[in-house]
């Protein structure tokens, strides 16, 4: 006879560093700096050169000697500016204000350094990728700039020399020319009139501006409102520290009581079936807490509420910095509007892929960064294994991170589970006029 109790899901790793676990991150570290060393050598190799025509309009603008922003303060303000911005962020608000009374101080700043981590490791991602893409398509395709032939000073007296193909018609002689026309002495500003496309400033500036939006909006829960899906859980579990919070019906660490449903095979924050009952059932305050709060869920309008404006503004800001940074490269002469957009592009890929990559949805995660790696799964989990986060052991109850500190929470978890398997050891099988479950 199978046992009644349900079949338990796999549980988090308790969050211990260990030297493996604490040596995977570094080396995440190690390979976004070798992209980024490997985009500034790309950088300073000699690209591909696209024929182009000397009446070309589009390459005929003038070179323009001082930048409205340049490589260095770009690199400031999308980059050292996030890194910043979410440092403090990170460090002020972090945790917030659902970490509940007698929380060790430890735990709430593994908390605070783990949040800062993974905001830095999401930037980190974000501007590298973009940043590696940007330089090795740049070197690949060789566009010419809208100022090339201010950098060429092309040889006209001998341009028979030069050409390499075209087709003459009425408006032109239809000739396309080499770079070897080109007799500019400054060789760096001359090869870099063939790195048009796409446009570093805009994606460079993107990954990590648009990135900087998303973790605010995270942080602060600037979203649009939305209904609760089906099998929302309760807010409780989106709290610092979801597992002090809750005991079960038990007294929790202010002395107050839980209102949390039970039922095994949902999961002990979940809404309650017409089968569950409350954790206090013969408390009428416990009863009408619960009425008042299924009432409030039935009213659809008053699921969500719009956040201040002043904070979307605040999220945005990022944003619309990264817009002004590309839209100087156009009246800069340094990109086509093609070569702008598609750079921009590439930032918004890499910045919403990052936030993603280490954070949880803006509208569903409460401002969180996803855990930590197990550690038996630090630089593996193989085929078969839905999660990074989750032990090796199938076989285990739902737990926190705080059992790692000793949290009460999860000590008491484990002797319900522990008491439970003993029992179901203990009982007598059935007799054979009862049959067998299957």
């Amino acid at each position: 006879m199978r046992s009644s109790l349900p079949l338990p899901l796999p549980r988090p790793r308790r969050r211990e560093f260990t030297l493996g676990l604490i040596s995977s991150y570094i080396f995440d570290w190690i390979v976004l700096i070798v992209a980024g060393v490997a985009g500034a050598i790309l950088g300073r190799i000699d690209p591909n050169k696209r024929p182009f025509s000397l009446e070309d309009p589009d390459i005929s603008f003038p070179y323009t000697e001082h930048e409205t922003v340049s490589a260095p303060i770009a690199f400031v303000i999308n980059t050292v500016g996030p890194v910043v911005i979410i440092f403090i962020i990170a460090l002020v608000l972090v945790p917030g204000r659902t970490v509940p009374k007698g929380t060790p101080k430890s735990l709430v700043w593994k908390r605070k350094l783990w949040e800062l981590h993974a905001g830095w490791l999401g930037l980190g991602l974000s501007v590298a990728s973009a940043w590696f893409i940007t330089q090795g398509m740049k070197n690949l395709f060789g566009k010419p700039r809208p100022d090339l032939l201010a950098r060429c000073q092309p040889d006209i007296a001998n341009i028979a020399q030069y050409v390499v193909g075209g087709i003459a018609n009425v408006s032109s002689n239809g000739q396309l020319v080499s770079a070897a026309i080109c007799k500019n002495t400054d060789d760096s500003v001359l090869q870099d009139g063939f790195r048009s496309f796409p446009s570093g400033h805009a994606s460079s500036s993107t990954a990590g501006l648009l990135y900087l939006s998303l973790f605010i909006a995270s942080k602060f829960a600037i979203t649009f409102p939305f209904l609760a899906p089906a099998g929302y859980t309760d807010e409780s579990s989106y709290a610092a520290f979801p597992s002090r919070m809750i005991r079960g019906g038990r007294n929790n660490d202010n002395g107050t009581e839980s209102f949390e449903m039970v039922n095994g095979a949902r999961g002990a924050n979940s809404f309650p079936s017409h089968e569950e009952e409350l954790s206090v059932p013969n408390d009428p305050a416990v009863a009408k807490r619960f009425m008042q709060h299924q009432a409030t869920l039935s009213a659809v309008r008053r699921q969500a509420a719009a956040p201040p404006v002043y904070l979307l503004v605040f999220a945005l800001t990022p944003f619309f910095v990264a817009v002004f940074i590309s839209s100087s490269r156009w009246f800069d002469y340094r990109h086509h509007g093609f070569d702008i957009l598609f750079g921009f592009m590439i930032g918004m890929i890499t910045a919403y892929f990052a936030f993603r990559f280490y954070h949880l949805p803006i509208s569903q995660g409460a401002g969180w960064a996803w855990g930590p790696r197990s550690a038996d799964k630090a630089w593996w989990a193989g085929v078969g294994s839905f999660s990074y986060a989750t032990d090796k052991e199938l076989y285990n109850r739902p737990g926190d991170e705080e059992e790692a500190v000793g949290g009460a929470g999860g000590n008491q978890a484990e002797r319900t589970v522990s008491d439970a398997d003993s029992a179901a050891k203990r009982r007598p099988p059935p007799s054979s006029s009862t049959g067998t479950n299957v």
